[in-house]
């Protein structure tokens, strides 16, 4: 019984407590702490960093702070590294952009952009040749309504072989038009499709008179 409570009082005495919390590692956490919260993954290249792993290599080994000081440690260093590679990415993405070649067609297989060619003079005819006032063949049918200062006038729809039924337009009677347009006075403009399709002497015009057999007799004819 004796022997037995010696040797755990021995035991006991042997014992060691833990060291008290470091200094190193409470200052130093706190310097992490501020610098970390102002400037965030930044802060893991801030030339301070160096001094606050200082602080934490310090922290003794037996002390209740040391695992957590290599903790922190570690964090550091590791954070360093990430940020350091993400700098030199960028570091090459910007050379790379700086290096690229300009593309000079003259040394390239680029075809070159055609340069413009001045157009030849086209011979227009003697100066007094002039231009035919009023519509022509292919003139929109819409410009006969609100064209040519109104001189043109729906005529009666005539009847054209192989192509049926078709407006008529000509010239009005009115000595203006009469004056400013004396190429159509004896023209039937011929409508088909919404343009001019031709422009007619008004002597092929034929008036005829249609009988309910479906004979015609030319007006002319009196109906003979």
């Amino acid at each position: 019984m004796g022997l037995g409570l010696a040797a755990f009082l021995f035991a006991a005495g042997c014992s060691r407590s833990p060291a008290p919390p470091s200094p190193e590692f409470e200052q130093a956490s706190r310097r992490w702490t501020a610098l970390y919260a102002q400037k965030l993954d930044d802060a893991y290249l801030d030339p301070s960093i160096g001094e606050i792993e200082a602080q934490l290599q310090r922290v003794p080994a037996d002390s209740v702070d040391s695992l957590a000081s290599q903790s922190l440690l570690q964090r550091i260093q590791e954070g360093r590294t990430r940020m350091q590679a993400s700098q030199e990415d960028q570091r090459r993405a910007v050379a790379s952009a700086s290096a690229l070649p300009t593309m000079d067609p003259s040394s390239t297989d680029l075809p070159r952009q055609a340069e413009p060619v001045a157009a030849e003079p086209v011979d227009a005819g003697p100066a007094d040749a002039g231009v035919i006032a009023g519509p022509q063949t292919g003139t929109p049918a819409s410009e006969l309504v609100a064209g040519f200062e109104g001189c043109f006038t729906r005529g009666t729809a005539v009847t054209v072989e192989g192509r049926g039924m078709r407006d008529t337009w000509q010239l009005s009677d009115r000595a203006s038009c009469q004056l400013g347009y004396p190429s159509h006075r004896d023209s039937v403009l011929l409508v088909e499709d919404g343009r001019v399709l031709a422009l007619l002497p008004k002597s092929a015009v034929r008036t005829v008179r249609r009988y309910e057999d479906g004979g015609t007799v030319p007006v002319d004819d009196g109906g003979r």
